[in-house]
């Protein structure tokens, strides 16, 4: 279980789920600040599109194809993880000590992306908790996270006595020294994309349940019958999902369905189309099994830059590795999407889509390592900072809406009438007599710098919830 503990020292923790890179240091003397920052970043970024996406969907997750803001939340997550996982098994001697301690971690993981995306907690909406196991969710974030972390922390410890090589200044010479870890990268690859264009895809069918709908309880049926198509309704990553999975255990309120061949209010939710395709009403999971094998490969990238921060020594020559890699892997991904060769799609994790979000991850870590640990202005991204020590907790309580739901547990009259509706709707959307700028200043100033300080506050007294 996860525990909350003081701490005795003045560490570093990761962001969820990781591996204790919380204690990762350039000297015994000073911190890599732009670890915690990014983390911190990450899950502030992920608050921000889940609780003000709805008002502004440009920011929210994109229908299927494009890449918006929401979109590089999972992959940064993920990127981080790698990086951790380098940072952190280094410091374990014993592999023994080292797998039982990831195949722990990945327990952990499981657990709490089943009791926070599985469908126990409802909050903070509904004032209902419990979930009925014919529909409970088996994926989630946490649990791709998971996945990811166990493949590539156990390719690090086995591959482990290359940390004690010496690297020479060659711009290629850590890819050769880990070529192990490339060479996983390319088999994930070569898997992923070999069942994504020659698994023969069927026809399908699916009830709806939905109360609030005039459809719920009737059976439609989705002509397939193809292989190697990309488009919502025929593609072998939801048809694996419902296969293994389950069609009622995957996720009912995929992005497709503020498409424009769903719904009029495209890209906002809105009512569906008289003529919408039955799939619109379907569910897919997200964070499925196919994709999450495509994920693995976001991790693997960040584990590759923890291995330049442990190798190299001097700031140039780490951006000298981690800028134009970003650039590389920006430029790749966006030359395939462009060229309709392949598009962007978070839904499907394809490869376009796994360049071009590790790309701006590693040119963010850079310019963040820039401003903090080459001129030394972390002042300026404390918040981030603070989050990014305590993580876990501000992901559970703010970005899962554990917190919003204990304080709507308290309400006057009527469940609608608490503390936060009373905050957003006098505080935010009264004084700025718009709901969409409102809800935008609610989740910025009450949400994240409020978890902000709560994160500096426990800081300074030590206290730390990790996995």
């Amino acid at each position: 279980m996860a525990e909350i503990k003081p701490e005795a020292s003045n560490e570093q923790r990761l962001i969820i789920a990781q591996p204790d890179i919380s204690d990762v240091q350039l000297s015994k003397t000073r911190r890599v600040a732009s670890l915690d920052i990014f983390r911190g970043l990450t899950v502030a970024l992920m608050i921000l599109v889940d609780d003000a996406g709805g008002e502004w969907p440009s920011i929210g997750h994109a229908p299927w194809n494009g890449c918006h803001l929401a979109d590089f939340v999972m992959p940064f997550f993920l990127f981080i993880v790698g990086m951790a996982i380098a940072l952190a098994l280094k410091r374990i001697p014993r592999r023994v000590d080292a797998i039982r301690k990831v195949i722990l971690r990945t327990f952990k993981l499981l657990f709490w992306g089943l009791v926070l995306q599985g469908g126990y907690s409802h909050a903070p909406d509904n004032l209902t908790y419990g979930v009925d196991m014919r529909k409970i969710r088996w994926c989630g974030i946490l649990q791709r996270i998971a996945l990811s972390y166990l493949v590539v922390a156990l390719v690090e410890i086995f591959t482990k006595d290359a940390q004690a090589k010496e690297v020479s200044p060659s711009q290629f010479s850590i890819f050769k020294l880990y070529f192990w870890h490339w060479l996983v990268g390319a088999g994930v690859l070569v898997i992923y994309l070999v069942t994504l264009y020659m698994t023969y895809v069927p026809d399908w069918q699916f009830t709806v349940h939905n109360k609030d709908s005039p459809d719920d309880g009737k059976v439609f049926n989705v002509v397939c019958g193809v292989r190697g198509k990309l488009d919502p309704p025929c593609n072998a990553v939801g048809y694996i999902d419902r296969e293994v999975l389950g069609i009622n255990h995957m996720y009912h309120h995929p992005a497709w369905r503020r498409s424009k061949a769903c719904t009029v209010n495209s890209p906002y939710e809105g009512p569906l189309l008289k003529n919408a395709p039955s799939w619109c009403q379907a569910p897919f999971e997200p964070e499925g099994i196919l994709s999450s094998i495509s994920a693995i490969l976001s991790t693997i990238i960040g584990v590759h830059f923890g291995h330049v921060l442990i190798h190299l020594k001097s700031h140039s020559m780490r951006l000298k590795h981690w800028v134009p890699m970003g650039f590389a892997l920006l430029i790749l991904g966006l030359t395939l999407h462009f060229s309709h060769a392949m598009l962007l799609n978070k839904q499907l994790y394809t490869f376009s889509y796994v360049c071009v979000t590790s790309g701006a991850a590693a040119l963010l870590l850079s310019a963040i390592y820039i401003l903090v640990d080459v001129w030394g202005l972390n002042y300026v991204f404390l918040p981030f900072e603070w989050i990014g020590m305590n993580a876990m907790l501000v992901y559970v309580m703010a970005a899962e809406g554990i917190f919003a739901g204990f304080i709507n547990g308290w309400y006057y009259d009527n469940p609608h009438n608490t503390l936060i509706f009373w905050i957003q709707k006098h505080i935010f959307i009264g004084v700025w007599h718009s709901r969409r700028v409102g809800i935008l200043l609610y989740v910025i100033f009450a949400e994240i710098l409020f978890w902000g300080i709560v994160a500096g506050i426990l800081h300074r007294q030590r206290i730390y919830w990790k996995l």
